[in-house]
């Protein structure tokens, strides 16, 4: 099952791109794009370990496992709780994902 690397690749994905948002809208010091270039390194190297047939699956089954994850990340990290929408939003993306994910294809 690709869900555990998916989350795994959304955390480091999410932190790398949070340090620009930090350095950039809250100008925070530019030392903070270090650890974000490594966890956008980290990230890329995750994805890259799906075990799919294609590349572009692996990034669309993914797109819902990082909806939700972006949603956890603005309630844990931001303070803001996701209100019905977004859960209704993440949801039906999740669903999506597990479609492509987890569909009888075959060889």
């Amino acid at each position: 099952m690709n869900i555990p690397l998916f989350v795994a690749a959304a955390v480091a994905e999410i932190a790398g791109c949070f340090s620009f948002w930090a350095w950039w809208r809250l100008e925070k010091s530019p030392l903070w794009l270090l650890p974000g270039l490594a966890c956008l390194i980290v990230f890329a190297w995750l994805l890259a370990l799906a075990p799919t047939d294609a590349a572009g699956r692996a990034y669309a089954a993914y797109g819902g496992i990082y909806i939700a994850a972006s949603l956890f990340w603005l309630w844990l990290a931001e303070g803001i709780r996701p209100d019905r929408w977004d859960l209704l939003g993440a949801v039906i993306c999740f669903a999506g994902a597990s479609v492509i994910l987890l569909a009888p294809r075959s060889v």
